[in-house]
């Protein structure tokens, strides 16, 4: 008889949005926003991690459209 093989169900954060990597460390997140004395939910980190996301893709576009391949500070830009 063989064992069953087990598969990894990766976490969905509700909706159909494509899931992305996790780019921040979540304790230290969660740490600097106790320390400005305001708690933290549980989707908090996946909405901040899709923001970085959002911030990525546009500072690489940024950088395309002037001809680099090369993201630089000045791509992100302040809002």
């Amino acid at each position: 008889m063989a064992a069953k093989k087990k598969t990894k169900k990766k976490a969905s954060s509700g909706g159909s949005k494509k899931q992305m990597e996790m780019l921040l460390v979540g304790s230290k997140t969660k740490a600097a926003l106790k320390d400005r004395g305001v708690n933290v939910s549980g989707d908090c980190l996946d909405a901040l991690n899709m923001v970085v996301h959002w911030y990525l893709e546009q500072a690489a576009t940024r950088a395309g459209n002037n001809g680099r391949k090369t993201v630089r500070g000045h791509d992100f830009i302040s809002m």
